[in-house]
C-alpha cells in the first residue's frame, strides 16, 4: 500500500505541477506587455493558449503572430518547451548540470514522468534526452532557416527558423506564419521540399519516444537488439506513415490534392499522414478535405506517437496491444504475442483502460458542445479528437467556440497532455484486493 499511495503522490504531482505552469503561462499571457496591441487579454482567451501550448496542442483562439507580439511569442515558445519534455525532466537535468545529487525520490518522479520501463538508468536518461532534444531542434532550426533567412530577412528567419523547429519537435503545431495570412500554418510551403521533409522529420524524432533514442543510441542499427517496446513503435510508426500517405492519396487524389503537381501531391499525402500523429501542422486547408480524409485523420490523431514522448494520443503501443488482443481472442490463442514475446496481462489491462478513458472523454465533451452550440458533426468530433490527442489540426472550428465549449477542450488538451488514465488515477483511491472475493458467474458478450 505504502508503494501504492507513493505512486499516486507523484501523479498528483505531475498533474498539479503541469496545472501551475498553464495558470503561471495564463496570467503572463492576458498581460498587456505580451499582446501585439498592447491591451489585455481576456483570461479564458489566455488561459486556451497557455494549455494548448504547454500540453503541446497548437489549437488557436488568436492567431499567434497577429496576436502576441515577440515577448508573448517567446512565452508561448517556452511553454511548448516545458510541456513537451517535461518540467521535471528539465528541472532534472538543471540539477545534473549544477552538480547536485537526485535522490531516489527525484529519480522515482523522472520515472514517471517519462514513462520508463525501469528506474535504473533515469538520470542518464534524462542528460540523453535533453542532449538529444538540443540536437535535434537546432539542426531542424538552420535547415528550416536557409529557407526563411531569405524570404524573412536575417533576425526574423533565424527566430522563425528557431520557433517552428521547437513546435515541431515538441508536436506543438504553433506557428507564426499570420505574418503572410492568419491562420495559414505552413499551407505556403506545400510544395517545399525543404519545409516538408525538415517539419516531417522533426515531428516523427520527437513523436518516436525517448526510450526508442536510448534504444538506438545504444544498439545503433542492431533491430534485433532493440527492446520489445521500440520494435513495436518503430514498425507501427512505419506502416502508419507509409499506409497513412497511401490512403489519403487515394481518398484526396480527386479532392483536397487536386490540381497539384505531383511533387506537390506526393509531399501533401506524405505531410498529412505524419501531422496527426499529434504535430497540428498543415500544408493544405482542412476544411475542404472530404469525409473519407477527415475519418482518416481522426483515427491517426487518436493512435498518436510512442509512448514517452512529446506526442499524444493513445499511443502507438495501446493501439498495436488492442489490435493483437483482438487479433488472439478471433483466433482463440492463447496469450498477446508480438515479436516472439507475450505481453503481460496488466499490459493488456492498462491499454484496454486507456482506450476506453479517451473515448469517453472524447464523447463526453463532444456532446457537451453539441448542447451548447450548433456546429458541424464531423467538425467538433475533429477538433475534440485533436484537442485530446494532443495535435492541434482544425477546420476553424476552435474560433467558433463559445466559453463553456472552450473550457471543455481545456479539460481534454490537459487530460490528453497527463494521459488519460493518469488523469482517472489523480481521482481514483486505490483499494486492497479483499481476501474473499465475489463469486464468478458468466455472461454471454459480442
Amino acid at each position: 500500500m505504502k508503494k501504492i499511495k507513493k505512486k499516486g503522490s507523484y501523479t498528483r504531482a505531475l498533474a498539479a505541477g503541469f496545472g501551475l505552469i498553464i495558470l503561471a503561462g495564463a496570467l503572463v499571457l492576458m498581460m498587456p506587455a505580451a499582446s501585439r496591441s498592447g491591451q489585455w487579454t481576456p483570461f479564458l482567451d489566455a488561459l486556451f493558449t497557455a494549455a494548448s501550448a504547454t500540453c503541446v496542442t497548437g489549437l488557436v483562439i488568436a492567431d499567434t503572430y497577429q496576436h502576441w507580439n515577440l515577448f508573448g511569442q517567446l512565452v508561448i515558445l517556452l511553454l511548448i518547451q516545458i510541456g513537451g519534455l517535461g518540467f521535471i525532466t528539465i528541472g532534472a537535468y538543471i540539477s545534473v548540470l549544477f552538480k547536485k545529487k537526485i535522490g531516489l525520490k527525484g529519480r522515482t518522479a523522472i520515472h514517471e514522468s517519462v514513462s520508463t520501463l525501469e528506474l535504473a538508468g533515469v538520470v542518464r536518461l534524462v542528460v540523453q534526452i535533453m542532449k538529444g532534444t538540443f540536437l535535434f531542434e537546432m539542426t531542424g532550426a538552420l535547415l528550416l532557416s536557409v529557407r526563411f533567412v531569405p524570404q524573412f530577412g536575417w533576425a526574423r528567419g533565424i527566430y522563425f527558423g528557431i520557433f517552428h523547429s521547437v513546435s515541431a519537435f515538441c508536436n506543438a503545431g504553433f506557428d507564426l506564419m499570420g505574418v503572410r495570412e492568419p491562420y495559414s500554418s505552413l499551407c505556403f510551403y506545400e510544395g517545399d521540399v525543404l519545409v516538408n521533409l525538415t517539419v516531417i522529420a522533426l515531428i516523427l524524432l520527437g513523436g518516436l519516444g525517448f526510450l526508442v533514442w536510448d534504444d538506438f543510441w545504444r544498439n545503433r542499427l542492431h533491430f534485433k537488439r532493440y527492446t520489445l517496446h521500440s520494435k513495436i513503435v518503430l514498425a507501427a510508426s512505419g506502416v502508419l506513415v507509409a499506409g497513412g500517405a497511401v490512403l489519403f492519396f487515394l481518398v484526396e487524389r480527386n479532392g483536397l490534392f487536386a490540381g497539384m503537381t505531383a511533387k506537390e501531391t506526393a509531399l501533401g499525402a506524405l505531410f498529412a499522414a505524419v501531422t496527426p500523429r499529434t504535430a497540428g501542422f498543415n500544408t493544405t486547408d482542412l476544411a475542404q478535405m472530404g469525409n473519407a480524409g477527415r475519418l482518416l485523420t481522426m483515427l491517426l490523431m487518436f493512435v498518436g506517437g510512442g509512448s514517452g514522448s512529446t506526442a499524444g494520443g493513445v499511443k502507438i503501443t495501446t493501439a498495436v496491444v488492442m489490435v493483437f488482443s483482438a487479433w488472439a481472442t478471433i483466433r482463440r490463442t492463447p496469450g498477446v504475442n508480438i515479436f516472439g514475446r507475450r505481453m503481460e496481462e496488466d499490459v493488456i489491462r492498462r491499454a484496454s483502460a486507456i482506450m476506453m478513458c479517451n473515448f469517453l472523454l472524447i464523447l463526453a465533451a463532444s456532446l457537451w458542445i453539441f448542447a451548447v452550440q450548433p456546429l458541424d458533426f464531423s467538425d467538433v468530433f475533429l477538433e475534440t479528437i485533436s484537442a485530446m490527442s494532443t495535435v492541434g489540426l482544425s477546420t476553424g472550428t476552435t474560433r467558433l467556440l463559445l466559453p463553456a465549449s472552450r473550457a471543455a477542450v481545456i479539460l481534454l488538451m490537459y487530460c490528453g497532455r497527463l494521459g488519460s488514465l493518469t488523469f482517472a488515477l489523480v481521482f481514483a483511491q486505490r483499494r486492497a484486493v479483499p481476501p474473499v472475493q465475489e463469486p464468478v458467474e458468466k455472461i454471454v458478450v459480442g
